[in-house]
């Protein structure tokens, strides 16, 4: 083991050989070789084909991060699994799902975290079979293990942030409403929807186009019969104030004549059997070869796919089954039927039934398959199981570098299902197929600051569950419990009930559009702390206790911090009209009321029960910050972002950096001081307001209205022009 100290609060362990993943983005021109040095706190056991870590935690230890993982925010008392697994069945015991996110924090007397850049295996015992002791086992010996300590638990998350690079940024239009469902099978199916959304008065930006859309379930090609004159139909849609977002496949199908397929076979791009020869298995549209996107040519030459879709007027894409997805292999299936004609006949004991049962469970993405699968790995044949969790974080790294040299200074909508630490530079995610069960939208809270940690903020959930029937109280609270998510989709699967927020009755649809309205409204505040988080290497989502020291802080799991100014406490249980709520210091509630005008309130600290009906979304602000807010429309285009209300709530003096861009360029990556500075400080009843610019010069009015610690309430009005101010108190 070599040691390398990084940073005053960083150090790399380098055991064996590592693989080269490229999840982090630093400098390591100058790494300081330490003589002598061990790894602090864990008790390290270096077998000959695996790596166990050990650590003993004391009562109050937490244990937070790993990403998108069951359970909730203190992952003690679970075991858990980095290994990118297709499970849409995510209940409480599962241990693996969709991506490999190994880096994890713990937080107690003092605060540490490691780092685990390994792309095989890794399971996690966080006191699960020993209350008071973590079994990390590694499923080998040639890793790199990054170790950090400082003196709060946000330093310390942030000692691994800036090590991820630059967060991925979407263009603005991304943070609009999204809908989607498997599947809008037909042009006509799409326009129905868009002129529904339309009709209700239901603001909406992007529709996504799912498997159906493809020949044949083809990458990169267009089902003329279902859509006719696909060009048309985008500048169509375009003109709606639409988007349409494909879906893209891991899996090329095997069909002589298609072109990727064709392509893929010539020049060897895909991955093998142990013969060499390309491997195959089962998905959507049957047999297909898997990409090899650990070479650098595969992705530069998938990458380029993509165009086939941008020419049509495609601004942004989804990639699924990338874990890679196996629904069988001639093996498993051969395996399988094998014993189905056995047993045909037979009169089936115990032991017959279990084994048939077992066998047609694990037809799908065994990890026998991924052993039997080979991808090129620095000139050597290397088995897909060794670096199974980097194969979704390449073919979306692919499509980003492609997107990229295909738009040159435009931005794209990019997220995946399968992910890997590091992706985060690259695209968002969504959490994968939920399920429209009430403990889901809890689900997704825990998961938002976890994934935060990991660099991976454009995130969000199936909006009212992918799988299952969704009520309507359930697609309004979990809407509103993702009011602040970056990615805010409507998704649902084939054969469950329609869910768009018009599906339900009008009383539904009258609330689903308030809480829209909502949305957009707050997409100036959304679109600035998500941009800062991502320029600054920073948090969007934050748990109570990485701003709060307290003790009861500490224990709540349900309530967010949003960027610098929100949090979020939002109703998660069904039929219950409030909620009980941990407030750490003075807060402003904002409380939008169905057909009345919006409630604040001065909430002390302490406990409280806040009642809020099934109409009704909260949202708090923080004392001595602002919330931005613009007037909302029927998508992002159309919103004038000239005009801007400012919600302070102020005790002696308050700022805000409001950052703002053009929303579509890559010109953000030159510019981070882009925006506005807000001040106002308060002196008796009064209050001097100053705005300084930083290259935005299209607000003309600012609105501030400004609630003291009495809750006596304010408004001034500022016009801009030639960068002065005028103050102008309303009438």
């Amino acid at each position: 083991m070599k040691s390398y100290l990084l940073n005053p609060h960083a150090q790399l362990f380098r055991f064996g050989n590592p693989i080269e993943t490229e999840s982090l983005s630093y400098s390591r021109d100058r790494l300081e070789l330490q003589i002598e040095a061990s790894l602090p706190l864990f008790e390290v056991d270096c077998k000959t084909d695996e790596t166990v870590l050990r650590y003993k935690m004391n009562k109050g230890d937490r244990v937070l991060g790993l990403g998108e993982a069951m359970g909730g925010a203190d992952k003690r008392g679970r075991y858990i699994e980095a290994y990118a697994t297709d499970d849409p069945v995510h209940t409480p015991d599962k241990s693996a799902l969709y991506g490999a996110h190994n880096y994890l924090f713990i937080s107690g007397h003092s605060h540490c975290g490691i780092y685990l850049d390994f792309p095989g295996r890794i399971s996690y015992d966080i006191g699960f079979t020993h209350p008071d002791e973590m079994i990390i086992i590694i499923d080998g010996v040639d890793f790199d293990l990054y170790f950090f300590q400082n003196e709060t638990l946000l330093e310390t998350v942030q000692a691994f942030r800036n090590l991820q690079g630059v967060g991925y940024a979407p263009p603005k239009w991304a943070f609009g409403n999204q809908q989607s469902r498997w599947s809008y099978d037909t042009r006509n199916k799409i326009l129905e929807v868009a002129d529904n959304m339309r009709k209700k008065w239901l603001p909406c930006d992007a529709i996504y186009l799912d498997i159906d859309y493809m020949e044949g379930y083809k990458n990169f090609t267009i089902d003329s019969t279902r859509f006719p004159d696909f060009e048309d139909m985008v500048k169509e849609m375009r003109t709606k104030g639409f988007r349409l977002i494909p879906i893209i496949d891991a899996g090329v199908k095997i069909e002589p004549g298609y072109e990727v397929y064709e392509e893929g076979i010539e020049k060897e791009y895909f991955c093998t059997n142990i013969k060499g020869e390309p491997y195959k298995a089962a998905v959507w549209p049957g047999w297909v070869h898997f990409p090899d996107f650990q070479k650098p040519q595969v992705r530069k030459w998938f990458g380029e796919k993509y165009k086939n879709l941008v020419d049509f007027g495609i601004e942004g894409f989804w990639n699924d089954m990338n874990e890679p997805s196996i629904f069988y292999t001639c093996e498993g299936l051969k395996k399988f039927i094998e014993k189905a004609k056995e047993c045909e006949r037979k009169n089936l004991d115990l032991k017959d039934y279990f084994e048939l049962e077992t066998l047609f469970e694990t037809l799908s993405g065994s990890k026998e398959d991924y052993e039997s699968m080979y991808q090129m790995l620095e000139g050597h044949r290397t088995s897909h199981h060794k670096i199974h969790n980097l194969y979704g974080f390449n073919m979306t790294r692919a499509a980003a570098e492609g997107l990229q040299d295909i738009g040159s200074n435009k931005r794209f909508l990019l997220f995946s299902r399968s992910s890997f630490t590091g992706m985060g530079r690259y695209a968002g995610l969504w959490t994968g197929d939920n399920h429209s069960w009430w403990e889901h939208i809890l689900l997704m809270i825990y998961m938002m600051p976890s994934l935060n940690m990991g660099g991976f903020l454009y995130i969000g959930s199936d909006i009212g569950g992918f799988g299952g029937d969704a009520s309507a109280a359930l697609l309004i609270r979990w809407s509103q419990a993702s009011l602040l998510t970056p990615l805010f989709r409507n998704h649902s699967a084939l054969g469950t009930r329609n869910q768009e927020p018009y599906a339900f009755d009008d009383k539904t649809t009258d609330t689903m559009r308030k809480v829209l309205e909502l949305r957009y409204a707050l997409i100036p505040y959304i679109y600035s702390e998500y941009m800062k988080a991502a320029l600054k290497k920073d948090l969007y989502f934050k748990l109570l206790s990485f701003e709060y020291d307290d003790d009861h802080s500490k224990e709540v799991e349900d309530q967010l911090l949003v960027g610098d100014s929100a949090m979020m406490a939002p109703v998660y249980r069904e039929n219950d009209r409030g909620r009980y709520i941990w407030v750490p210091e003075e807060m402003l509630l904002w409380k939008t009321v169905m057909n009345h005008q919006d409630e604040f309130q001065v909430i002390r600290p302490g406990h409280h029960y806040m009642h809020l009906e099934l109409e009704e979304t909260a949202l708090f602000i923080r004392k001595n910050k602002m919330i931005v807010l613009s007037e909302p429309a029927q998508n992002v285009d159309l919103m004038n972002f000239s005009y801007l209300t400012v919600l302070a709530f102020v005790d002696h003096y308050a700022e805000y950096h409001y950052y703002d861009d053009d929303g579509i360029s890559m010109e953000y990556k030159d510019n981070e001081q882009q925006g506005m500075i807000f001040r106002i400080h308060q002196h008796e009843n009064a209050y001097k307001i100053s705005v300084d610019q930083k290259g935005n010069m299209d607000v003309k009015i600012i609105n501030f209205m400004i609630t003291n610690m009495q809750g006596e309430f304010t408004e001034i009005v500022y016009q801009v022009s030639d960068g002065s101010l005028q103050s102008k108190q309303p009438e």
